[in-house]
């Protein structure tokens, strides 16, 4: 890689107006996420100075206003005059689209941001953005507004630093919903930024209060810390974490690992700093390793009995593991950059790991055994889990034994016009049935206590009549056998009582649908319903309270002779009143069910239903001053 880094590193493919007309294809959204999104891209650019090896530090700060301040210790956006454009190299970057540094491996030999449209997307959704830029001794500034320059780049004379300093303020006439900032969202993906570049430090700064809140993040052990900073809330079946790290082609790969005593298996890779929520070509690489590495261990030191094999599951069980790859020129699926397609990723993946792994387990054999262990037990619940999935395997959900009386169906057969409401206890199953349109509303009572699958493997879950229940109903399969094609409803709504229990029953079903269904949530299938809380009355006038904000503005309008009723339960509602409140599309609120971080989602799930109490009570500490409706 050349160190140097000047105007003739910058390409020019096209302008900014596209930017302005359809913001949504650079940035995904207008909403939240898109504005989140906008950081991002300035900051990738100053992980790729990182990357380069010119950059130690990096600060992102939100400041009054919710204005963004990026800073880093890099080499410098370029200021020489640009050859094609006869412009400052910077000012080219910031008001060209596909104009950037990122198209040859002279000044980045790797970058996450590929398509150089990163900082000039940002200028173009931002009222206004100030660059200070310190190269080659000198200061220099320069401002832009709506996309276009406002001033002349500036000479300011001496600096004794390096590096560029970034303010925007998006645009409120493009972001329409919001242009405030959730601090926990940018903290988590600086703090995971830091955990993917050891020794790079980041620090995250909300100055929007009056009190500052203030995090630094620098970790010398990077993915392996990672690894074990996801693991800090379970048991672990060893002590150390398993690392292999190498480079084969100009392709670095790192991968931490470790088991614990859990069933769930989570398994984060990642592209140049980008998480691959699909997965792709060094998952594959990594996973057909693993089991062919264990498998051949348990057999050379003669732990199997005859005829024990392990398959895939098996040896993922209790498994964390991260995966992090540099790439120069990597090839991925689709725009999103979800899923790596680069073919030779799968061998280089699979010669390092062989190497790494092979090599802990000889210089560990107490570890390894326990390891082998642990997926036999796994091995041996797959095959008594088998026998209990013949229960799933009917044509039609109705071939149950004493399954017809629990689902009351719809009579539509197309899935996407079906939905299905899993109601917690007969009382509102009753109401639910009778108040519900059963031309595409399907109801499944629950009369059990449902599994917490978090302590559970799946021959166990699926001894849970409840659970045989639902994925019956869903129609998709379990395990092995899971085709999400296969859903009788894209819409799965959960409806439980607006209260402690139902909440924990709600929290239960979503552990299993993330942990086993997880499809159906990235498909957009799951929802939440959201009940009243209070009914308001005067004479025939009625109104419905959602949250507890909305109790005393009615209160308020309704006088002092209203009457108010507080529902403690989903079976406290007649059939008319739940239709009209909760069931009937034209006023209903059902609350979507996404995935906007994977590893954030494991990480919670973790915490909320495993066994340690303790991060649980820290978690719950750290967010209860974020939450304002607690049934959301």
């Amino acid at each position: 890689m050349n160190g140097s880094y000047d105007s003739s590193n910058i390409q020019i493919l096209e302008g900014l107006e596209a930017v302005k007309k359809r913001p949504g294809m650079y940035i995904g959204s207008t909403g939240p996420r898109g504005l989140h999104h906008l950081v991002w891209e300035i900051v990738d650019n100053s992980i790729d100075e990182a990357l380069a090896g010119v950059a130690s530090h990096i600060t992102v700060e939100i400041l009054p206003d919710n204005i963004i301040r990026v800073e880093d210790n890099g080499r410098g956006i370029p200021v020489d005059i640009h050859p094609k454009t006869g412009l400052p190299a910077v000012e080219t970057i910031l008001t060209t689209l596909h104009a950037g540094g990122k198209f040859d491996h002279d000044s980045y030999k790797v970058s996450g941001g590929l398509h150089g449209v990163g900082a000039s997307v940002v200028n173009a959704l931002s009222e206004w953005m100030d660059v200070e830029i310190h190269k080659d001794g000198h200061k220099y500034t320069q401002r832009y507004e709506y996309g276009f320059t406002a001033t002349k780049l500036i000479d300011h004379g001496v600096s004794d630093k390096t590096g560029t300093v970034t303010w925007f303020k998006a645009d409120p006439l493009v972001f329409k919903d919001t242009t405030v900032y959730e601090y926990e969202i940018l903290r988590n993906r600086v703090q995971q930024l830091a955990f993917l570049n050891r020794r790079l430090s980041i620090e995250i700064n909300d100055l929007r209060g009056d009190e500052p809140i203030m995090n630094k993040y620098m970790y010398e052990g990077g993915i392996k810390e990672y690894v074990e900073y996801l693991n800090r809330s379970g048991d672990t079946l060893h002590k150390g974490v398993i690392y292999s790290e190498g480079e084969i082609d100009n392709i670095t790969v790192e991968i931490a690992m470790q088991y614990n005593y859990g069933y769930a298996q989570n398994i984060f890779s990642f592209t140049n700093n980008i998480n691959n929520i699909e997965g792709g070509t060094h998952e594959e690489g990594f996973r057909m390793t693993l089991t062919r590495v264990l498998n051949n261990y348990g057999k050379n030191n003669n732990i199997f009995k005859k005829d024990e094999n392990f398959v895939g599951d098996d040896t993922r069980e209790g498994l964390t593991c991260i995966i992090s790859v540099k790439h120069p020129d990597p090839q991925f699926e689709g725009q999103t950059k979800s899923k790596l397609g680069s073919t030779e990723v799968r061998k280089i993946v699979a010669q390092i790991l062989s190497d790494g792994l092979g090599r802990y387990l000889a210089e560990n054999p107490n570890d390894a055994r326990t390891i082998i262990e642990k997926a036999l037990m796994a091995s041996r619940a797959r095959l008594a889990a088998k026998k209990a999935r013949e229960a799933t395997r009917r044509k039609s959900p109705l071939d149950g034994l004493g399954f017809a009386s629990k689902l009351a169906d719809c009579r539509t057969k197309d899935p996407k016009k079906s939905e299905i409401y899993i109601v917690e206890g007969d009382s509102a199953g009753g109401s639910a049935k009778q108040g519900r349109d059963s031309a595409f509303q399907a109801i499944l009572p629950l009369r059990g206590k449902v599994l917490n699958v978090e302590k559970s493997r799946l021959d166990k879950i699926l001894g849970n009549k409840e659970i045989l229940s639902m994925i019956q109903a869903f129609g998709t399969g379990i395990g092995e056998e899971f085709n999400v094609k296969d859903a009788r409803y894209h819409k799965i709504i959960i409806m439980t009582d607006a209260d402690v229990d139902g909440a924990h029953i709600r929290t239960l079903l979503l552990t299993f649908i993330y942990r086993y269904l997880k499809p159906l949530v990235e498909n957009g299938y799951v929802y939440i319903a959201q009940p009243p809380l209070y009914k308001v009355q005067q004479g025939k006038k009625i109104e419905y309270a959602y949250i507890e904000e909305q109790l005393e503005p009615l209160l308020k309008e309704f006088g002092p002779r209203a009457t108010v009723q507080r529902y403690k339960g989903l079976g406290e509602m007649n059939p008319e009143q739940l239709w009209e409140t909760t069931m009937d599309p034209s006023t209903r609120t059902l609350l979507q069910v996404t995935l906007e971080d994977t590893i954030e989602a494991n990480e919670v799930f973790t915490m909320l239903m495993g066994d340690d109490v303790a991060p649980r009570r820290e978690f719950i500490q750290t967010n209860a001053r974020y939450v304002q409706n607690l049934d959301v």
